[in-house]
């Protein structure tokens, strides 16, 4: 195998302009302060400083140098979020490299459809990783405490590319795609970097902290987690993907990492609000939790203000193309007449802005639009699908002249009369029933208003000779009697018209939920398709 000389590394550029510069900071400050904070197992807690994290990372990048990859090129890095992992994406940062993460438990299938999509140059996996049957052109590495391990060299070639630059794709979130194929969001290094800083200007985390991190590390959300932390100088305690889904496994986690914030979508909490109230409300460190990725239920947001009363909850809105773009605190306490969480306004350094139907710029109070966003965080476009880049970045509606792109979202908002924004769905959330527009949010929360009831799901799914019917998923208190059907019926005529009332109403035990965290609402539709309960992993204390 011929290699090249490892290229210049980054951090030869403006300081602090790439990733691996910006996150491992503390390291040059505060060697010996934690890095991670890991506790797979009862009593048995690791920490990695950020000397041992910047080791592992200059032993990962001598690696990834020896091998002679061109500047730029991807590497598929496969791994829950671990120290070594979070390690292994900072060496791909200094070597020029793109990292794509993905989850040990994507089907071969979707991973294959990944690849062929990426045409990444090395496919690199933990020492004890099970993935086997990959392309034979495709290199193949594991990292573990000592460095990498080549298990299949990438094939040599003559590099075009040396040196890296800030604009270079930093790394490539896979996400669902409407058309069936994964859709790949590029984030330059200066777009990660703009959001992480104007996160950071929220003062959210000191580097006294310990920030659990509960999504999957192919999930953007894990990696503004990393960058919070990191970039704070404080500490990522990430929680293994088997052990969120068990309530009390992961309040154990929490209480034996000592960590002083919790991130993650908010069904993180359900069932340990559902059956575990006395050990969450006893995790007295706890000063601070994020939630993002969807609503959080109000009934259930109050519940955890109760059993958490020091704690600061914030409201974290954005989508993947911009990493995030709001952080709001919630009011403590939750005034009764709320019904919707203000999402804020943008981070420093970007702006949100609303657009009607038509493309003019909505600027009166309460009336509904589409958010757009002006950011310097925004994505490079879709990975080699220029038509979707181009439906998402449009012109800037305001001075189209400029050639300025903005970031079309798909959300709709409304502005309140301070300036704040009101999240209030999907405009492809709204479904036609009987020629009637009906926003499945309206009809959610609703469900949630009612006593007792601590989440729901509404869908319209087909009826056998044709036509849509609304049918919800309603999950009750634990600790009262469930309500029947009729009277969850009743509760939303009072507001609602009857075309937006459920014609058919399920009560579950738990909503099933996707891998990172967001309900899963294919698994409810093939359930009621099926007559079936749908599986739901993690229902219950364990």
């Amino acid at each position: 195998m011929s290699t090249v000389s490892q290229p210049p590394s980054a951090s030869a550029g403006p300081a602090g302009e790439f990733l691996h510069d910006f996150l491992l900071a503390a390291a040059r400050h505060t060697p010996d302060a934690p890095a991670l904070i890991e506790s797979g197992r009862p009593g048995a807690t690791t920490v990695t400083t950020y000397a041992e994290l910047a080791a592992l990372v200059d032993a990962y990048a001598d690696g990834l140098g020896a091998l002679g990859i061109e500047t730029g090129s991807r590497v598929v890095l496969e791994s829950d979020t671990t120290a070594r992992a979070v390690a292994a994406l900072l060496a791909c940062s200094r070597s020029g490299l793109a990292f794509v993460p993905v989850s040990p438990e994507t089907p071969h299938r979707r991973l294959e459809s990944i690849l062929a999509t990426a045409r990444p140059a090395l496919h690199l996996q933990a020492a004890d990783g099970t993935r086997r049957d990959l392309p034979p052109a495709l290199g193949t590495a594991r990292f573990g405490p000592d460095g990498l391990t080549v298990d299949r060299a990438p094939a040599p070639h003559r590099p075009r590319r040396r040196v890296p630059c800030v604009t270079d794709p930093a790394y490539i979130v896979f996400t669902s795609g409407t058309t069936g194929r994964p859709k790949g969001v590029v984030m330059s290094h200066r777009a990660v970097l703009a959001f992480y800083r104007g996160m950071l200007a929220h003062r959210i985390a000191t580097p006294e902290d310990r920030i659990a991190s509960t999504s999957p590390l192919q999930f953007d959300f894990s990696l503004l987690n990393i960058g919070l932390a990191l970039g704070s100088g404080a500490a990522v305690v990430p929680v293994p993907p088997h052990l969120v889904r068990w309530p009390r496994h992961l309040l154990r986690v929490l209480r034996e990492t000592g960590a002083t914030q919790v991130n993650g979508v908010p069904s993180i909490w359900r069932q340990s609000l559902r059956y575990e109230p006395e050990r969450l409300a006893a995790l007295d460190r706890l000063r601070s939790v994020l939630f993002c990725g969807e609503e959080f239920p109000l009934p259930e947001l109050r519940r955890l203000q109760e059993l958490l009363p020091a704690a600061r909850l914030i409201n974290c809105y954005g989508a993947t193309e911009s990493m995030a773009c709001s952080f709001e605190d919630v009011p403590r306490p939750l005034p009764d007449d709320v019904e919707r969480l203000s999402i804020g306004v943008a981070h420093p350094g970007a702006e949100m802005l609303l657009v009607d139907a038509s493309g003019a710029v909505v600027d009166r109070p309460g009336v509904p639009g589409e958010i757009h966003l002006r950011s310097p965080a925004l994505f490079s476009g879709y990975w080699d699908d220029p038509e979707a880049t181009r439906a998402a970045l449009v012109p800037d509606p305001l001075c189209p002249q400029s050639g300025q792109a903005v970031l079309r979202t798909g959300d709709l908002a409304v502005r309140g009369e301070s300036g704040e924004y009101y999240f209030c769905g999907r405009t492809d959330s709204q479904v036609q029933i009987n020629g009637n527009r009906v926003e499945l949010a309206e009809v959610e929360r609703r469900l949630t208003e009612f006593p007792g009831a601590v989440a729901a799901t509404a869908l319209a799914l087909p009826l056998p000779g044709g036509g849509l019917e609304l049918t919800a998923f309603v999950v009750p208190r634990a600790d009262r009697t469930p309500p029947d059907a009729g009277a969850l019926r009743e509760f939303c005529a009072e507001t609602l018209p009857p075309y937006m009332v459920p014609q058919q109403i399920q009560l579950l035990d738990a909503l099933p939920v996707t891998a990172n965290g967001k309900v899963d609402r294919a698994a409810l539709a093939d359930a009621a398709a099926r007559g079936a309960a749908p599986a739901v992993p993690g229902g219950g204390p364990r």
